[in-house]
């Protein structure tokens, strides 16, 4: 099985310009039922996958959201600037 993290940076990669600058990391997490990922990317690129209104966003964290389900974990999804 492919690592979480692995999948949300296929997701995510072909929607980011500065590709080489895309990164996903997983997080430490106090909740051992959570999952914490954190999308690094340049400013202008996460603006383009957080979207209008949290639409682009809430769609990604869906997306994954049914992995973490077959896993029986909460998935948290955070977007974070360089």
């Amino acid at each position: 099985m492919k690592p979480i993290e692995d999948v949300l940076y296929d997701l995510v990669f072909p929607m980011v310009e500065e590709q080489k600058s895309l990164s996903v990391q997983r997080l430490p997490s106090l909740d051992e039922n959570e999952i914490v990922l954190t999308i690094f990317a340049e400013s202008d690129d996460i603006a383009r996958l957080i979207g209008r209104q949290g639409f682009m966003a809430q769609a990604i964290r869906q997306t994954m959201s049914i992995g973490s389900r077959i896993m029986d974990r909460r998935l948290n999804i955070k977007f974070e600037s360089y």
